[in-house]
């Protein structure tokens, strides 16, 4: 059984969360060759070297100035060349990154490098001829090999072991990929940053109360249930023909047209040639898993550019301007596609109560507390990635940009710092109460209400 884990640098230094527990799964099939890659430049050999110490037999650094500044199709082409050249019978990789935070190389991969998929693994339950996991909104999937597994946050990569020895770093250039240096890097690539600034959104006015306040304001809050939906401010410009992958994506789609069409979300082929037929202006798709897999083969298949996540889009009549979070949330991105149809994939939210209780980190110590303040309000318990990278909480909880986004009528961040990537899945929530004793904690900048007090304290 021969395993290849396609592995990024963070801007750490260190290797992306999600890649490392690829890699770590990887490492506990038994009797596997598992072969790392990269791409970047050739000082990321160092990098690779010390990841050999940890079992694989083979790595590979995909690194030449053509391969610079690639998007994840340019990226997915690029990988997928290696791939065809080294044929295994397994290729991992992690859900995302958190630099780009979009989900789409492993999908575009697989069409390119002509495998099955199964993405949003949260377990691997039987391999062999076929391929068997457990997955985090779609059940149990058994696909034939060879077959691209697209991990989550599920294991921690184990240290290197005392006796253990460093391996060796090939680095591959275009040429030895017989690469076509149209499709590689910057020029290959379909999407382009425009610009980015920092993102201020989801920022509130924060009003601070009382303990005894939390019950009144909670039942307020409930009842301005018509009022939670806040939708995108609408262009004077409109673009023709703009297609929609169910409903989600329709409060997006009417700021910048109308001419919309509905499309069922089914397979992507079927979608491809829909698409390819029909030639809309613009695409766009959903943010739930299913959405994001099937719109980046798609992608891939008609060899298109697709924006993930965007929070708003702007339209000048002829170009779709695409607004999407990056850098863990840290920056907003302006993007434009060179190819057409433009395609986005759209921040839709995830249906849940009307009330959520996020547990973070800072209320680790009084979890029994939280619980027990969010069955009191019939509230469904989320939480952060602190929690999460913690085993505080499980990530089928975690909500923000690696976790699920969420817009209840009411959210109660309770011990929440107020991180951005957690911003970036509650910040459409109807009104906002956070619980922290640190009165400069982050998450009253994103709050409607606030209490300055001690996590339990607060609740009792």
């Amino acid at each position: 059984m021969k395993i290849l884990v396609c592995i990024r640098q963070g801007l750490d230094g260190e290797i992306n969360p999600f890649d490392a527990c690829a890699y770590e799964e990887a490492l506990r099939v038994k009797n596997a060759e598992v072969t790392i890659i990269s791409m970047g430049a050739p000082s990321a050999k160092d990098f690779l070297l010390r990841l050999t110490r940890l079992g694989a037999k083979r790595a590979i650094l995909l690194s030449d100035n053509a391969f610079a500044g690639a998007d994840t199709l340019a990226t997915a082409y690029t990988l997928a060349l290696a791939v065809k050249k080294l044929n295994p019978d397994l290729v991992f990789c992690g859900r995302q990154t958190l630099v780009g935070d979009t989900a789409q190389t492993g999908p575009m991969l697989s069409v390119l490098a002509k495998t099955s998929l199964i993405t949003n693994v949260m377990s691997i339950d039987e391999i062999g001829d076929t391929v068997t996991c457990t997955t985090r909104d779609n059940g149990t999937q058994t696909v034939t090999t060879p077959a691209l597994l697209t991990i989550e946050r599920i294991n921690n990569l184990r240290l290197p072991s005392i006796m253990s020895k460093l391996g060796e770093v090939e680095i591959w250039s275009a040429e030895d990929l017989g690469a076509d240096i149209e499709k590689c890097g910057l020029i290959g690539s379909p999407t382009r940053v425009v610009k980015t600034f920092e993102n201020e959104s989801g920022k509130r006015k924060c009003k601070f109360i009382s303990k005894e306040e939390l019950s009144q304001v909670i039942i307020t809050a409930l009842q301005k249930r018509n009022d939670t939906i806040v939708n995108p401010v609408p262009n004077p410009q409109k673009l023709d023909k703009v297609f929609i992958i169910g409903e989600g994506p329709r409060p997006f789609a009417e700021t910048i047209s109308d001419d919309i069409t509905v499309l069922p979300l089914t397979n992507s082929e079927d979608l491809a040639k829909k698409i390819s037929e029909l030639k809309p202006n613009a695409v766009l798709w959903g943010s739930d898993s299913i959405s994001k897999k099937v719109s980046a083969q798609v992608a891939a298949i008609l060899n298109l550019g697709l924006c993930a996540d965007c929070t708003l889009l702007e339209t000048d009549g002829v170009e779709l301007y695409m607004y999407r979070p990056a850098l863990s949330g840290s920056v907003i991105a302006k993007i434009v596609s060179r190819t057409k149809p433009a395609m986005a994939t759209v921040r839709t939210t995830q249906n849940g109560a009307d009330i959520m209780v996020a547990a973070g980190y800072g209320a680790k110590d009084n979890l029994d507390t939280v619980r027990d303040f969010a069955e009191k309000y019939s509230a469904e318990l989320v939480t952060t990635r602190k929690s999460v990278d913690n085993d505080i909480l499980p990530y089928t909880m975690q909500v923000g940009l690696t976790g699920k986004t969420v817009s209840p009528l009411v959210y109660i961040a309770i011990g929440v710092s107020g991180a951005v990537h957690h911003i970036a899945g509650m910040q459409k929530s109807g009104t906002i109460i956070a619980i922290n004793p640190d009165k400069d904690a982050p998450i009253f900048d994103y709050a409607d209400f606030g209490i300055v007090d001690d996590v339990k304290a607060a609740l009792i």
